[in-house]
């Protein structure tokens, strides 16, 4: 009986110095690789922390460890990516023109109908039309499913077998385009 009370006991000891081992091994390296491809230290810290808990809560042989790692880790900043909603209108607006007097979420967003508010909202959704006409489709599409439809990165990626990454990127780029073709709207509305 007390034999099969302590083989667990060694496997334990066994598991938790591999996986102090490993750690030790690719903490550096595996910082290094995931600093390169987020925004900041912390954004790191916290996805090489999250790497290692899988590591530790996985049950199932693991053949190539480094490989498994990095697979893990690239898993981990697409998921970081994903996580990242860039809303319409704050995007759309940068903080100077909030500075400026001029708050789109507040034409959008307001409750009163007046005349003057139909009157901007209609010529917000034109130019908005006009502006995504002038984007490439798959930078077009990307940002009305995502933004106007709400679905999200990883559904579209399934269904256009495009990955999130590519998907985020076609998205910053309509993002961009489209702030800049409604910055003369709302100029011409500020000087009006």
């Amino acid at each position: 009986m007390e034999d099969a009370l302590t083989i667990p006991t060694i496997m334990s000891a066994e598991r938790s110095n591999n996986i102090s081992s490993t750690i030790k091994t690719y903490s550096r390296q595996l910082l290094g690789f995931i600093k390169q491809r987020v925004a900041t230290n912390e954004d790191a810290e916290d996805i090489l922390q999250d790497v290692f808990y899988q590591f530790a809560d996985n049950e199932e042989p693991i053949t190539q460890v480094t490989g498994w790692l990095y697979k893990v880790a690239r898993n981990k900043i697409t998921d970081s990516y994903r996580k990242q909603k860039l809303p319409l209108i704050e995007d759309l607006q940068p903080a100077a023109s909030i500075e400026d007097g001029f708050d789109w979420k507040e034409i959008m967003l307001a409750t009163d109908d007046t005349p003057e508010t139909s009157y901007i909202r209609n010529l917000f959704w034109d130019e908005l039309q006009l502006a995504l006409d002038e984007l490439p489709p798959e930078q077009r599409d990307v940002f009305v499913l995502n933004e106007m439809e709400g679905i999200p990165f990883k559904d579209i990626a399934d269904e256009t077998g495009v990955s999130v990454a590519t998907l985020i990127s076609r998205k910053r780029y309509a993002v961009l385009h489209l702030r800049e073709r409604l910055s003369v709207l709302r100029d011409e509305l500020l000087n009006y």
